[in-house]
């Protein structure tokens, strides 16, 4: 019989869920011509591997096991002991609820049992997983008999308890931001907690990736920096999502060597995945039956049937429509109202701890979410989920479904699909979801406006000595650059820290830029309610955008460039705005070029000229084009990398039977698609990737294909795109074979009315030669 690994998994007896009367509907409409159900996937049930406890394990911490029923532990965690044990350190990439959480608070506490001075620093993307993850600790210390300080240290931790934190803590529970603005710039009040700290713990990897990751690898040399003066060197353990390469990101965030354990030892109960594609209503325009609609009745079809069922919405907007749609429906059948329930940020603690509670005994029958339910928080057993939407990457999927089914029972998970172009390619090739894992995620820790944004806080922190390398950089050149611009000074043999302004607030770990917009809401009294980056703000803050913040619509009345403010007035609409921009792309350097089937793949650093000069107005959920307005902006001047398809004019030639302007079209489409493949593919959102189309100074047509990174200096996608051309080209073709429009639609190549009426043909006929 398979044990338990943590208290999480306690609360209840596993019930048996019968949901043998739903697969077998599910099949019958499986089988059906143009069938909404385009996959079952069993996933069976599989039985636990066990290793004995280690024997080096702390008398007190096997007696708590022992208590739990826990005599043996999954191999998987007695590896990760062993690494940590070994001063390795160790990256654990196993799936959701295998017990992750032990494999580091095992060796974590086992060392602090031991000996009272060793110090931990744990690391949650969320406030409210790191609040989850404590309840967790405290319970095991509990148990122990042990006396252990263990303490979230957060932006709501009171100031008159932080003193004690410092002081008492052995684990101090914490996320990147807090590291990075209220603990290392205040390092010397921490001196003691440095001296002796042992452990890292990076929960969540694989969130920290693109502008994050590049940030949080920067914050940790910091980090790293700062224990090496006050004379520590900790291990760092880490746990991932099942990604392609958790060792590679672990080791380009650390920059150290590290261990992978990635297979699981966890028993696994029996899973259904269901893939869900709303029916086509509007052929031509390529127009679905809205996602939202049909995840509500696929839930309800879980409800009726007495299943705990766990709905995932990708907005608040979205989860707020459908807590209205399953309460009505609930009113007027299959259980009260007031079970079911939403959860999303913006609730408040003590309203989140009751609905998690309340699921855990059972109460509630339905939640409708947002990500904020997706990581490891405990809320008991589940039936079912239904996520209204693909989440944006393979690992959150897999991540959202593993909420069901977390105590071995039989469980199922739907994803419904919305027009978005990456759920349609991924709802119609369910082998590519069901395979391993292709998504990887990349940094560029070495962009230059996130490293001298962290060198000022570095230098902050701790004057920077001649000669000290900042991660593998000389910091002397850009130590002079800073002085010039009066952040520092050069005083016996070193640069330091002149400048009145603190450094940390003026750094965001999301941005690549601090020259930010603020977006002042004037619907009753002018309140800030966020910040743009620079680099976004033409796009999503000019005259007459649709602004969306917390999912609300704001119209943005007035943009003072000058200043830096956006004057917004909350509004309800049905549509959303994306700007039309005019963009030349300049190549300034090529790096690596290789031809490939009669055209040219290449990547470098290119000059982007951006200017927008109109906006659409898109539909919600259909991804209509409604209706369009002009604008006259300032071009916007940026230096970054890209990956771009040069295409000869004998390639182009084998399409002779198509005029100019109708290969022009062929190609435009083949860019939009090849951005939603892209960002596929890089687990990155298709916003951080732009497209342009640019031409040789030849006498000849012979254009070039960009895609580039939205940020400035970059943040390394460019060259992961060019290895991945093959495939980023075979999986495009496969997306616009799929789409059943007749002509282009918002799930392929863009509608016909902006591509042309042949603009899809063309680009089929381009990929095929590419492909082929």
């Amino acid at each position: 019989m398979d044990t338990p690994v943590s208290v999480s998994q306690d609360h209840l007896p596993v019930r048996a869920p019968d949901l043998t009367g739903i697969i077998a509907s599910l099949r019958s409409v499986q089988m059906e011509l143009n069938s909404p159900v385009r996959a079952i996937h069993q996933v069976p049930a599989a039985e636990g591997s066990y290793e004995d406890v280690p024997a080096s394990l702390d008398p007190r911490l096997k007696a708590a096991l022992n208590r739990r029923g826990i005599a043996r532990l999954y191999t998987h965690q007695v590896q990760a002991f062993e690494a940590v044990a070994g001063s390795r350190n160790v990256v654990i990439a196993t799936p959701t609820a295998s017990g992750k959480t032990l494999s580091y608070n095992l060796p974590v506490l086992n060392s602090a049992l031991r000996d009272a001075s060793v110090r931990a620093l744990y690391l949650f993307p969320t406030k409210a997983l790191a609040e989850d993850q404590l309840q967790e600790l405290q319970r095991a210390i509990e148990e122990t008999g042990a006396e252990i300080g263990v303490f979230t240290y957060d932006g709501d931790t009171p100031q008159d308890a932080r003193k004690a934190v410092r002081h008492r803590a052995n684990v101090v529970l914490s996320n990147p931001d807090m590291l990075h603005s209220g603990i290392l710039p205040h390092h010397t009040r921490w001196a003691r907690f440095f001296e002796n700290l042992r452990y890292v713990v990076i929960d969540e990897l694989h969130y920290y990736r693109g502008v994050y990751g590049s940030h949080l690898a920067n914050l940790l040399r910091r980090l790293k920096r700062i224990c090496a003066f006050y004379g520590s060197s900790p291990r760092f353990i880490c746990c991932s999502a099942t990604i392609a390469n958790p060792r590679e990101l672990a080791e380009a965030l650390v920059e150290a060597p590290f261990e992978l354990i990635e297979k699981s030892g966890s028993p696994r109960g029996e899973k259904y995945f269901i893939f869900y594609n709303p029916p086509v209503v509007n052929r031509q325009l390529g127009i679905r039956r809205s996602y939202l609609k049909e995840a509500r009745r696929v839930a309800l079809e879980f409800i009726e049937r007495d299943l705990q069922t766990l709905v995932f919405g990708n907005s608040r907007l979205a989860t707020e429509v459908l807590i209205t749609y399953l309460k009505d429906a609930c009113e007027r059948g299959p259980a009260p109202a007031e079970t079911v329930r939403g959860y999303r940020g913006g609730y408040l603690p003590r309203e989140r701890r009751e609905i998690e509670r309340r699921l855990r005994d059972g109460e509630i029958r339905a939640v409708a979410a947002t990500n904020a339910l997706e990581l490891g928080i405990d809320i008991g057993t589940l039936d079912a989920v239904v996520m209204a939407g693909y989440p944006g990457t393979i690992a959150s999927t897999w991540q959202r479904a593993g909420r069901a089914g977390r105590r071995l029972g039989t469980s199922a998970a739907v994803l419904v699909a919305s027009s978005a172009p990456v759920d349609q390619y991924v709802i119609e090739h369910p082998d590519y979801f069901f395979g391993r894992s292709p998504e990887h995620a990349h940094i560029n820790a070495e962009n230059l406006e996130i490293l001298l944004a962290h060198l000022k806080c570095a230098a902050f922190e701790l004057p920077v000595r001649e000669g000290e390398k900042f991660g593998p950089h000389d910091t002397g050149e850009l130590c002079h650059f800073l002085e010039e611009r009066g952040f520092l000074h050069h005083s016996a043999g070193a640069f330091h820290w002149t400048a009145d302004s603190y450094p940390a607030n003026a750094t965001s770990l999301r941005a690549v830029s601090s020259d930010n917009f603020v977006v002042v809401d004037i619907t009753g009294e002018p309140e800030a309610i966020g910040e743009v980056a620079y680099s976004a703000a033409l796009t999503t803050l000019h005259e007459k955008a649709i602004y969306l913040h917390e999912a609300r619509q704001y119209h943005v009345e007035r943009l003072d460039y000058h200043d830096r403010k956006a004057y917004v007035r909350r509004v309800n609409c049905d549509y959303y705005t994306d700007a039309i921009d005019y963009t030349h792309v300049k190549i300034l350097e090529t790096i690596e070029s290789q031809p490939m089937a009669g055209v040219e793949r290449v990547h470098g650093d290119v000059r982007v000229n951006r200017q927008i000069v109109g906006f659409k107005k898109i539909k919600f959920y259909t991804m209509e084009n409604v209706g369009a307005g002009n604008l006259s902006m300032p071009e916007q001047e940026m230096h970054t990398t890209a990956f771009w398809l040069h295409f000869p004019a004998d390639f182009l030639a084998r399409f002779g039977e198509y005029a100019p302007a109708q290969r022009q079209s062929g190609i435009t489409g083949l860019g939009n698609a090849l951005r939603t493949v892209a960002a596929l593919l890089l687990m990155c959102d298709p916003r951080d990737l732009g497209f342009a189309i640019g031409e040789e100074a030849t006498a000849t047509f012979e254009p070039n294909l960009f895609l580039y990174d939205v940020y400035p200096g970059g943040i390394g996608q460019s060259a992961p795109l060019f290895r991945l051309a093959p495939e980023l080209l075979r999986k495009t073709a496969e997306l616009v074979a799929h789409c059943g429009c007749e002509a282009g639609c918002p799930s392929c190549v863009g509608p016909a009315g902006e591509i042309g009426e042949r603009g899809k043909e063309v680009a089929e006929r381009i990929l095929a030669e590419l492909t082929g």
